[in-house]
């Protein structure tokens, strides 16, 4: 987490309203004809004379045909049809600052906080066309701005229209045949690149050829048929008059569209440099994680602080409204993202466009698939594990040490869909071991799991209803329990809160841990030293039963430290270079208490305090840890500590 293609071409103002089609009622969760939503495709569709697998498609990869409510996508979409109006959807979002995180996170140099960076490169100026799509279907469908917000066929409808108004530029007539569409689809992503516009046109085609069903967030049960017979024709891209960008020295995935923006490696007054670290990976060290951030910022402010030397960096960024993603390391560098020198030393960071607390936010299908395209290529290529061990939220990051653990920052919080992240990734979360196995994974229902957060706008006042992949922890069976308690985060003893950055009793999809107890409707797990339970009734389960390994301390060890990184023991290190402390986290394992492993690595550290680079070291130990999730957070034991065995 950071701190802090138009459709104006001039073409005759044609609206095709058959006189005799009826527009349904907007389409809500109380809607008693739950294939409304599906009539208003097809009634826009006829309208505008638009194939209604066109805008069928290209609405699910917008969307997933979801309403959200009339709430904002992240970058200013509203509907199915993500028909964009940033200036009023952003009015007043506000970014969040939950943490002084270093984002270095390495105790051998100054900190870099970035403070100031955003405020030096806020955005200025008028939005791109991209981002102001809504207004132009407003003037074509002849419905009010308003009604496109918050009305499901308007803004089916409007969407629509652009895609009509999108042929027509291109001198094409309004085909019945969906072949005849690609170079209106290309241009409805709002890309201004060649790459990006055919990158999204090819998705659209291909759920065209496979189809699609869901059920949406409003209860409405749309439905894609397969039509395998259709080819687009796909020389209509040239025509659109889009720029080429070259791909320089990305490392991406062939198909999906990457533009080189490189981060600077620049050094500056007092032996300062920045804004990453030269290495030689992964000759030098393993890359084992992948971490997930939002940038709390816009797409051109993301550019601009990565590309200042005195900010931070990772790997790459993603563009919400149409996936595009922009390189700006080389994957041999170290990134300094993750807040934590050893996560940064052996993590790819990828930031996606968006802001955690903005009411109701939410991430567009084109921005996930092709993030999970991208986290795809990356574990192939590095064995990296697809699995919540390894595939990190910023926000399940250790603290180096005690003082950090509060500054740590929590992106990209409880609104990011995992569950459907990770079926994207081809690894969806279901159960591996009977009702009564020792090990849960976390998996609530997205859409119908929606718990009280608060602070989105103003602390303490309710953020605005919104699916969740977290669920809340108590410290009894009941719901008036209160939440259980993370001394790292409050040193006092004070309670954990419902705040949307406060991750002391939360457990997120994906994340696996150990089963404590199990009392009707409530599991118990392992969680940073205590019982944490969560209601997981038979009839609408929050988690799966699961297989893993888990660690409990030695006999006769009444607790075992945990640490927040994994660092060699003093001997290690050679003449030159300080030894870092191997400082145990105020938390404790306790005898009796089972926590997954998700790995052993051994006791590593890059020492890198340089621009220059000939002086950079790879310390390696004896001393093996093993990562465990210890609560929202994973962490690290000694291995040398515990005993493993299967859960």
């Amino acid at each position: 987490m950071l701190r802090s293609a138009s459709l104006r071409r001039a073409a005759p103002l044609v609206l095709l309203l058959p006189l005799l089609v009826q527009a349904p009622a907007a389409a809500t969760a109380d809607d008693p004809e739950p294939d409304a939503l599906q009539r208003q495709f097809a009634v826009a569709a006829e309208r505008q004379r638009v194939p209604q697998s066109v805008l069928l498609a290209v609405s699910y990869l917008e969307s997933r045909w979801d309403a959200h409510g009339g709430a904002p996508s992240v970058t200013g979409g509203y509907g199915p049809m993500h028909l964009t109006d940033v200036v009023t959807a952003l009015a007043g979002a506000g970014h969040h600052a939950d943490g002084t995180e270093d984002a270095r996170g390495d105790d051998a140099r100054a900190p870099r906080t970035g403070e100031g960076a955003a405020e030096r490169s806020a955005r200025s100026g008028e939005p791109p066309a991209r981002l102001r799509t809504l207004e132009r279907a407003a003037e074509l469908s002849g419905r009010p701005a308003a009604e496109l917000r918050t009305d499901t066929a308007a803004n089916i409808e409007g969407g629509a229209a652009l895609l009509a108004e999108a042929q027509r530029a291109a001198g094409r007539p309004a085909s019945a045949d969906p072949a005849d569409w690609y170079g209106a689809v290309a241009r409805y992503s709002g890309a201004d690149d060649s790459a990006t516009a055919a990158a999204f046109a090819d998705e659209v085609f291909e759920l065209i050829r496979t189809g699609e069903s869901r059920t949406t967030d409003a209860g409405q049960r749309v439905t894609l048929a397969a039509d395998p017979a259709v080819v687009p024709d796909t020389g209509q891209l040239a025509d659109l008059g889009l720029r080429t960008v070259p791909r320089g020295p990305v490392e991406c995935p062939p198909s999906l569209p990457c533009a080189w923006v490189p981060a600077p490696y620049e050094e500056f007054g007092d032996g300062d440099y920045g804004n990453h670290d030269k290495a030689d990976r992964p000759v030098s060290q393993s890359v084992d994680y992948i971490v997930i951030h939002d940038t709390e910022a816009d797409w051109d402010t993301t550019l601009r602080l990565v590309q200042d030397p005195t900010y931070v960096s990772w790997q790459y960024s993603l563009r919400s409204s149409d996936g595009h993603v922009a390189q700006h390391l080389a994957l041999k560098d170290v990134g300094w993202h993750a807040g934590n020198w050893f996560v940064n030393a052996k993590s790819v960071g990828l930031e996606h466009e968006g802001f955690l607390t903005s009411p109701d936010s939410w991430y567009t299908e084109a921005m996930y698939r092709s993030s999970a395209r991208l986290v795809r290529y990356l574990a192939q290529r590095f064995g990296i594990p697809l699995d919540r061990q390894h595939i990190l939220g910023h926000d399940n990051v250790p603290g180096t040490v005690t003082s950090s653990i509060k500054g740590m920052h929590t992106d990209p919080g409880p609104y990011w869909d995992w569950a459907h992240y990770f079926r994207l990734l081809g690894r969806p979360l279901t159960p591996s071991a009977g009702p009564d196995a020792g090990v849960v994974t976390i998996r609530p229902d997205y859409a119908t799991n929606r718990p009280v957060y608060t602070g989105c706008v103003t602390a303490g006042q309710a953020c605005a209803p919104h699916g969740s992949g977290a669920v809340r922890l108590h410290t009894a069976p009941s719901a008036d329990a209160p939440l259980v308690k993370d001394i790292g985060l409050r040193p006092g003893g004070q309670d954990s809160t419902t705040g949307v950055n406060d991750t002391g009793a939360r457990a997120s999809t994906g994340q696996s841990f150990a089963v404590a107890e199990r009392r009707g409707d409530w599991t118990a797990i392992w969680y940073l030293g205590q019982k944490a339970w969560f209601h997981n009734p038979q009839d609408g389960p929050t988690a799966v039963s699961a297989r893993g390994l888990v660690l409990t301390p030695k006999e006769g060890r009444a607790s075992v430290p945990v640490y927040g990184r994994a660092y060699p023991e003093a001997s290690a290190y050679p003449a030159g270079v300080p030894v870092q402390a191997v400082s145990p986290l105020p938390y404790a394992l306790l005898a009796g208490q089972r926590y997954v492993v998700g790995g052993r690595t051994p006791g590593e550290y890059l020492f890198a305090p340089t621009f220059d680079t000939s002086g950079h070291r790879v310390v390696r130990g004896q001393e093996e840890y093993y990562q465990i999730q210890f609560g929202h957070r994973v962490a690290f034991v000694k291995a040398a500590d515990v005993r493993v065995s299967q859960g």
